[in-house]
């Protein structure tokens, strides 16, 4: 409503151009009959009209003009009937091309000729009283026709340049809206280049530091080990310390392959696969680690999916993951995950999206950008390691990930495939 106001407002204020166009309707007031009261009146009118037309359009879009166009029409046959003996004679009858040429801006080509009609119908009307008076001559006939017809010529004229000026106009308005639509897809991209070049530096440096620590590792293992086995009956607390010795170095070993998974380059087995079996046995492996899970799980398949290509153990890993963060995020409490499944186009290929979606607590507005980001992790006993092995399986398949916000107020994660090239 405010901004309407402010419209009007604006509209109330004249142009160069209204100015002139008030000076030369202000002439019509200084010629014959000047001293017809009614005239001045209607003149004055008309003037008013004018000045506050952009405000009844602005506050009225859609019934606005259809008013606009018939007070035009009702002041324009006013003033006819009051600056002639006979309205049908008045010298003021081009009056009539106001409501003509405002039909065939408002409106279409269908709409510009009903209008027309309509306005034509109103001067007609005039041709009564002076039936009653006297007969018209075929020539007055003629000079009738001729105003009429050039009211339907000035109206297509008018309209066909308001229907192109529109058709650009709504041209311009999709341009400019496909280009809004690039420059997000642009930012996005410069964006996962950013990630996808800190990934990489990051890989290289775990993998130094994986291979590096995996030889001792292994060295402390064995040692640990045969010194078990050694003192396992003369020094038993000297063998239960070396059993927590290896176990802790089994743990270490296997942060150390996370590390190696994500710092080494896939190779990946690529061949037509569907994402919803890919989803499905993703779902069956998480689920199973969740036995007493109260989260009700809600399918939404659209059908004529297109196959991708995918490494379908890797593609797996990547659901495996999200659904399990999902269940995490929603332990203990009656939530709902929703696996919506769909053919998408991104950058006019197509391919197909998933979107793993919890009721879960969320991901906090601060975190979104950094979840991404490895040895990022707001679990006490989290890596930070499994959401940045999914971006980079998804990146490796061409793909992409993305956070966005969730209807359900938890997590959502939308990963698209590319399609078969």
């Amino acid at each position: 409503m405010l901004d309407r106001e402010r419209s009007a407002i604006r509209d109330l204020r004249l142009s160069w151009i209204d100015v002139i166009w008030l000076v030369f309707l202000g002439g019509l007031a200084l010629l014959p009959p000047v001293n017809e009261i009614h005239k001045q009146v209607i003149l004055l009118a008309i003037v008013v009209y004018q000045l506050f037309e952009g405000c009844v359009i602005a506050r009225l879009p859609k019934r606005g003009p259809a008013y606009s166009i018939l007070v035009k029409i009702l002041l324009a046959t006013l003033l006819l009937d009051h600056t002639g003996d006979i309205g049908i004679n008045s010298n003021y009858y081009p009056i009539y091309f106001l409501p003509v040429l405002s039909a065939a801006i408002y409106f279409g080509p269908v709409g510009a000729l009903a209008w027309t009609t309509a306005t034509s119908l109103a001067y007609l009307s005039l041709l009564w009283p002076a039936l009653q008076e006297s007969d018209i001559t075929p020539e007055g006939y003629s000079i009738l026709t001729i105003r009429v017809l050039f009211f339907y010529v000035a109206a297509i004229l008018v309209n066909r340049f308001a229907v192109e000026n529109r058709r650009q106009v709504q041209r311009l308005e999709d341009l400019s809206a496909k280009l809004e639509e690039t420059n997000k897809q642009l930012r996005r991209a410069e964006a996962e280049a950013r990630r996808a070049e800190r990934l990489a530096a990051l890989g290289q440096l775990s993998a130094g530091l994986a291979h590096e620590i995996r030889n001792p590792l292994a060295v402390i293992k064995g040692s640990a080990e045969m010194l078990s086995r050694k003192v396992a009956e003369s020094e038993p607390l000297a063998a239960e310390l070396a059993g927590y010795i290896s176990s802790e170095v089994n743990r270490l070993n296997a942060l150390v392959i996370r590390f190696l998974d994500f710092a080494r380059p896939s190779k990946l087995e690529l061949r037509p696969e569907r994402l919803s079996e890919i989803v499905d046995r993703a779902l069956e492996s998480s689920a199973a680690s969740f036995p007493n899970a109260k989260v009700k799980v809600e399918r939404d398949y659209a059908p004529g999916v297109p196959e991708i290509q995918a490494d379908r153990q890797l593609c797996e890993q990547v659901f495996v993951n999200l659904i399990t963060n999902a269940l995490q995020a929603m332990d203990g409490t009656d939530g709902t995950l929703r696996l919506s499944i769909a053919p998408e186009i991104l950058n006019g290929e197509p391919g197909a999206g998933a979107i793993v979606e919890d009721s879960g607590p969320g991901v906090p507005p601060e975190l979104r950008e950094q979840i991404f980001n490895p040895f990022f992790t707001s679990k006490k006993d989290g890596v930070g390691l499994g959401l940045s092995i999914v971006a980079k399986i998804v990146d490796d398949h061409h793909g992409t990930i993305r956070l966005e916000q969730a209807p359900l107020g938890g997590a959502r994660f939308h990963v698209h495939f590319p399609g078969p090239q």
